[in-house]
């Protein structure tokens, strides 16, 4: 899948069930969620804590993942170019204090999308601008012109996911690239003031050894802030999941991440967009 939105807030107290809020928020600004569309598993926890993750460019992906639950279509609807002022206006009335974006993969479009991005981040900071911004991106084909139209608008933090090792990248993401994608997030690390992340599932065929493998691979390459978190399978057609990863693989992983000077945030439920605001802010 290309990429992520999370919104997130404290929770206040008081206050009527925020998880039926978010709903019928999105439902009024038309806007879609990774949450629903992916089935994310901490739907209830994140929605109940005033938290989101806005999925912009429609609900239909290019890509064949097989990891995945949001719908694939070869032709998805048209990019509705009023999206992102309804995104800014949803972090805005939602008094959000770190808005996520990300996206569907669509590679039918000439940009891969990144135009949309950068028309979410001009909103949002024309509607709030001390909300920070973590953009949750695909791979734009290697394309460096979108990706640079998106690092010229400085996110506070440029996510990609790597998702697998990359001897599973054949069956686990068809049509996408391990050097590809460590690419995007190398050039992103050059750019002063943007915190680079990614991240990846076990439990999809792979060993704690190329997991290791693969976070080396990302410190290299100058990530900062990786997230690890155990493979579900959405529904019948997703890939089987191959082990249930134990306590001490996870604490594993967050060991090597130190020793090669990245934060790793690894555990069974853990999402890309899980905690955002409390990861950008060091508290996770």
């Amino acid at each position: 899948m290309g990429g992520v939105a999370v919104i997130s807030r404290p929770m206040m107290p008081g206050r009527p069930s925020l998880r039926h809020a978010i709903r019928a928020k999105l439902r009024k600004a038309k806007l879609h969620s990774v949450c629903e569309e992916a089935k994310c598993p901490n739907i209830s926890e994140c929605f109940g804590a005033g938290t989101a993750t806005f999925l912009i460019l429609g609900d239909k992906c290019t890509r064949g993942c097989r990891f995945c639950g949001v719908t694939k279509g070869r032709k998805p609807d048209e990019p509705d170019p009023d999206e992102p002022v309804r995104l800014a206006e949803t972090v805005r009335d939602l008094e959000l204090k770190h808005a996520v974006i990300t996206s569907v993969t669509r590679d039918d479009l000439p940009d891969g999308g990144a135009g949309a991005f950068v028309s979410c981040v001009k909103e949002i900071r024309r509607l709030s601008p001390d909300t920070t911004i973590e953009l949750l991106v695909p791979d734009f084909r290697g394309d460096k012109h979108s990706l640079e139209k998106v690092l010229d608008v400085a996110p506070d933090v440029f996510n990609h996911n790597v998702e697998t090792i990359p001897r599973l990248y054949h069956e686990v993401r068809p049509g996408s690239d391990m050097r590809r994608s460590l690419s995007l997030l190398k050039e992103a690390s050059r750019r002063e003031g943007i915190l680079t992340k990614s991240g990846l599932m076990v439990g999809l065929g792979e060993n704690d050894l190329e997991v290791y493998q693969v976070l080396e691979k990302l410190a290299e390459n100058g990530c900062q802030v990786v997230t690890i978190g155990q493979y579900l399978r959405p529904d019948s057609r997703s890939l089987e999941v191959k082990r249930m990863v134990s306590p001490g693989s996870f604490e594993g992983y967050r060991r090597i991440g130190v020793e090669l000077g990245l934060r790793v945030v690894a555990g069974d439920l853990v999402r890309s967009s899980w905690h955002a605001q409390e990861v950008f802010n060091r508290d996770v």
